[in-house]
């Protein structure tokens, strides 16, 4: 198989559990699988992408408190429906609206991009490196057996996640906690990453016309990040019914 058909295929045979769909039947996520990315610093455009990122942030939040910004709003009312508290867990796009504010983490070009894209076009963004997978990535509600690889106080530690949390996972265990709170250690972006999973969350009142222009701009900046870069995509919603 070709890298391009490997790229397909992982995106192809990833899953959402219906009992999310039922959580949530306005829920959609685009996966883009991307390999060829050559590692580098922060340079000037993904500079140019944060300092417009945090710009935006602050007149955002002019306007009032970040918990009452629509697209936050949203994840909030999705993280009440399966029993975690957001005021203690926040979602991803809050937390770095309210990191931006202030000044966004310099990391590297990819994370940098990636950080920007989800805070400019309002929606959660994840980012794993795919050499730490196993077998494809699945939306589910978790048992609470799941194993999940993080750190605490510094040190490496496995936890579970609560019963009917929603969790991103693979065959090895839990990649990212509480739908996009907190991503594993296993396969977490590197210095030195070359082939990443990209995955966006979308919820109402994002518009499918928004998610797909954040598609499109994550797109255009992954292809500057090498010459060979090879990217693969997919849409995943709530099934229709048939006629």
């Amino acid at each position: 198989m070709s890298e391009q058909g490997a790229l397909q295929h992982l995106v192809e045979s990833a899953g959402v559990d219906p009992e999310v769909f039922a959580l949530r039947p306005d829920y959609r996520a685009v996966l883009i699988a991307v390999d060829g990315l050559v590692p580098g610093p922060s340079d000037d455009v993904s500079e140019a992408l944060l300092q417009k990122a945090e710009a935006f942030a602050v007149q955002l939040l002019a306007a009032g408190p970040v918990e009452d910004v629509p697209h936050v709003a949203a994840w909030r009312d999705a993280y009440r429906a399966f029993g975690a508290k957001p005021q203690r867990t926040r979602n991803s796009l809050e937390a770095l609206v309210r990191r931006a504010a202030t000044g966004l983490p310099r990391v590297n070009r990819l994370t940098d991009m990636y950080n920007a894209i989800s805070v400019l076009h309002q929606i959660p963004l994840g980012g794993e490196d795919l050499a730490g997978y196993v077998g494809a990535p699945r939306l589910i509600r978790a048992n609470g057996t799941e194993p999940f690889d993080t750190a605490t106080g510094g040190e490496a530690t496995v936890e579970h996640p609560e019963p009917g949390e929603v969790v991103w996972c693979d065959d090895a265990g839990v990649t990212c906690r509480r739908w996009n709170w907190r991503q594993g250690r296993r396969t977490q972006l590197h210095d030195h990453t070359t082939s990443a999973l990209f995955i966006l969350d979308a919820l109402a009142p994002l518009s499918d016309e928004a998610l797909g222009q954040a598609t499109a701009d994550l797109y255009t900046h992954l292809e500057r990040l090498g010459p060979d870069v090879q990217v693969a995509r997919r849409l995943m919603e709530t099934p229709r019914e048939q006629p």
